[in-house]
């Protein structure tokens, strides 16, 4: 099982529990272990095979054991023994905007309710009503939130898709007269969510090929099967397409197969302006005679054009920008420096230590790291004299530490219902790196959302405005406000705008980005780390900034530790000193 399942499994086990009044306590073991399994960069069942879990946070004997079965037969039995208590339907409603266990619990034992449909029924007619503060508004609240939830159907986050795309081209690799594999579709041009999947095979011989595809472990129901192309379902329910083609038509398939399908009709139309025929099996003259198509950017070139990246592939201005020689030299993982939105052990949903995040980020080559645990309105949050005790302490990693990368002494400040920041400002201007961000009141109005993101830019301490639209993919849409209005103030006060790298965020949205350079507003791309395994994770942000044409100089996070606090001392001047002194008397900036 990949890690997503693993987690969703773990995580419907934490649910079960709290729905039938089992242990609190297991409950939140069992949500905060789906939650680190979910973000692990490496496979959960390598993990647990080489008996390296039992050194993550959090993941106890039992809960290895638990893993360990999940792993190898796809379920454990304390799940299978409390599953059957609860009806499915009743587990889904859990994954509706703004329903909590507790509710969820008493419209399914007080109301009877055990299906979407009934729940909705139930909205409209005013029966939930009957439930202890549930008026009208709450229940068009819920009625909004079903229809947002069924909008989202049948669509997975790429970071749940990819991992079966890959394992599933892994193990095609492997078979006699596999020559190349590779998934296409939505996966190859990195969109945030994915419908299903498509793997493309060169050979020779495709018929090894299809039996091994259709003889996979992970394969529910075959849909179709034929010689060159066979469809599935897999268990976890995704559909996958394979295609098999000679290898003479590699690149021309392959251009096709990754779409998008706008992009592909501009491309076919181009084709024929120029008396070519352009199909999944190569591109001909209007004799049929074959000039080209085994390599993608053979295909490029027979049609005028410069080779287009995947992510670019959109008819949203990629063929004109690449036809006047002004397609971008998109930004690269290898570009990134440094991380300004990670969390250590003082933040309660994280796990490391200052000194093991030190070591994760000396060990991937990153330059320096803002340490930015949750303020006082999380959980545990810092208050101020919390907040100085811990800067002072990044503050003295560094000075015991001078040649490794640099931690920056920040923090994650809320921004609250009425766009105030939830820390003293003067506080605030003595960090070195200030992320706000928005954890509450999702549903304000769309000029309330706006007005609070602004006013807490213009507070003149905001270095990064965090996850700035909320989403949670398959989750939790974007919250409503005027991104317009918020780059135009950002721009004018030296905010950026985060590119938030965690594999169910990736908010900004590409066309964010877009508008960002547009606009002029720089983006960070930050790994929202509470692990620090979570540092290797930025590829998620990079790719939504690939997507939205962003360049190595519109992201802040490619520039240098100097270049970087050029910019960040706009807020927050920079004290000059010798070691960091004791939190008595205020902050002061990091070793230099």
């Amino acid at each position: 099982m990949e890690n997503a399942e693993v987690a969703r499994t773990l995580s419907e086990m934490g649910d079960i529990l709290e729905l039938t009044g089992g242990s609190a306590f297991k409950a939140r073991a069992y949500h905060q272990a789906a939650r680190l399994v979910e973000s692990l960069p490496t496979p959960v069942s390598e993990l647990w095979r080489t008996n390296k879990l039992k050194e993550l946070p959090g993941i106890g004997e039992h809960m290895v054991k638990h893993i360990g079965e999940l792993v190898t037969t796809g379920t454990f039995r304390e799940y299978h023994a409390v599953a059957r208590r609860v009806p499915p339907g009743v587990l889904e409603m859990l994954r509706l905007e703004g329903l909590g266990p507790k509710t969820v619990a008493g419209i399914w034992k007080d109301l009877g309710i055990e299906a979407m449909d009934a729940l909705e029924n139930a909205c409209r007619d005013g029966s939930i009503c009957k439930l202890p503060r549930m008026g009208p508004k709450r229940a068009q609240g819920i009625v909004d939130a079903i229809t947002r939830y069924r909008a989202r159907a049948g669509r997975v986050p790429l970071s749940r898709a990819l991992p079966y795309a890959e394992t599933l081209a892994a193990y095609l690799r492997d078979v006699r007269g596999a020559e190349k594999v590779e998934p296409c579709g939505s996966v190859r041009r990195r969109v945030e969510t994915v419908g299903d999947l498509d793997i493309l095979v060169s050979s020779n011989n495709p018929e090894p090929v299809m039996r091994a595809f259709l003889r996979h472990p992970d394969v529910a129901k075959v849909v179709a099967e034929g010689t060159t192309r066979s469809a599935v379902r897999l268990k976890v329910g995704l559909n996958v397409d394979l295609r098999v083609v000679p290898p003479e038509s590699w690149g021309a398939a392959l251009h096709y197969f990754t779409g998008s399908k706008a992009h592909n009709i501009a491309i076919r139309t181009r084709a024929v302006h120029r008396g070519l025929k352009l199909s999944e099996y190569g591109v001909f003259d209007r004799k049929d005679r074959r000039l080209g198509g085994s390599t993608e950017e053979e295909v490029f070139r027979l049609v005028g054009l410069p080779f287009i990246p995947p992510e670019l592939r959109e008819a949203s201005g990629e063929i004109e920008a690449a036809e006047a020689g002004r397609l971008p030299t998109l930004v690269e993982e290898a570009d990134l420096m440094g991380d300004l939105h990670v969390h250590s052990k003082a933040s309660s949903d994280a796990h490391s230590t200052l000194h093991a995040l030190y070591d994760e980020a000396k060990h991937l080559g990153r330059h320096y790291l803002a340490i930015t645990d949750h303020s006082r309105s999380r959980p545990l949050g810092l208050d101020a004299q919390r907040l100085r005790a811990h800067a002072a302490e990044i503050r003295q990693h560094n000075h015991d530490h001078p040649r490794g990368p640099r931690l920056l002494a920040g923090v994650e400040v809320d921004i609250l219902a009425n766009g105030a920041l939830d820390l003293p400002i003067e506080e605030l201007r003595e960090l070195d790196c200030v992320v706000a961000s928005i954890h509450s009141h999702f549903h304000d109005p769309p000029e309330r959302m706006t007005d609070r993101v602004i006013r807490a830019m213009r507070s003149g301490v905001v270095d990064v405005i965090g996850h700035p639209t909320g989403r949670q993919l398959g989750a939790r849409d974007a919250y409503q406000l005027d991104l317009e209005r918020i780059m135009e103030v950002a721009r004018e006060e030296g905010v950026a705008l985060e590119v938030n790298a965690m594999p169910d965020r990736m908010d900004l949205h590409d066309r964010h980005c877009r508008l960002a350079k547009e606009k002029g507003v720089p983006v960070v791309i930050d790994s929202d780390a509470h692990h620090a395994s979570h540092l290797a994770g930025l590829q998620w942000g990079v790719w939504m900034a690939r997507r939205g044409w962003l360049e190595a100089d519109d992201v802040l996070t490619t520039r240098s530790i100097t270049r970087l606090r050029q910019h960040l001392r706009r807020h927050h001047p920079v004290h000059k000193g010798g070691p960091p002194r004791r939190p008595r008397g205020g902050l002061h900036a990091s070793h230099a």
